[in-house]
C-alpha cells in the first residue's frame, strides 16, 4: 500500500469528500490507477483513511484546466500555485514542471 500525506487543514476536506483529487510532482512512488493508498495526516503522522486511485493523468502545471481542479483546492493565480508547490518541492518547480493529477476514492 502506498502512502499519500496531506496537511492537517486538508484532512477534513478529504474525509467529507470535498477533496478527492491531489496533484503530485516528481512522483517517486510511481502512483497508478488502482493503487491502494494509506492517507496520512502530515502533521501528526497518523493514518486518517484508506483510498484507491481511480484516475491518473500527467501534464505540465501550466496546462492544468478547470476539469483538473475538480475536487482540488483552487489557486487564485499561477504565482500562488507555484509558491505553494515550492514549499513542498523547492525552487525546482516551474510552470513547465510535470504534475500527476490523481483522483482517489475513499475506501468504505
Amino acid at each position: 500500500m502506498k502512502t499519500l500525506k496531506f496537511s492537517d487543514t486538508l484532512v477534513p476536506l478529504v474525509l467529507s469528500g470535498a477533496k478527492d483529487s491531489t496533484w503530485r510532482l516528481f512522483d517517486d512512488k510511481d502512483l497508478r490507477k488502482g493503487d491502494e493508498l494509506s492517507l496520512v495526516n502530515k502533521d501528526t503522522g497518523e493514518q486518517f483513511a484508506k483510498a484507491h486511485i481511480v484516475f491518473v493523468q500527467e501534464k505540465q502545471l501550466n496546462k492544468l484546466d478547470d476539469t483538473d481542479q475538480d475536487g482540488h483546492e483552487l489557486y487564485e493565480s499561477e504565482e500562488k500555485m507555484l509558491e505553494d508547490f515550492r514549499k513542498y518541492y523547492g525552487d525546482r518547480v516551474t510552470l513547465e514542471s510535470m504534475v500527476k493529477v490523481i483522483k482517489f476514492k475513499l475506501a468504505e
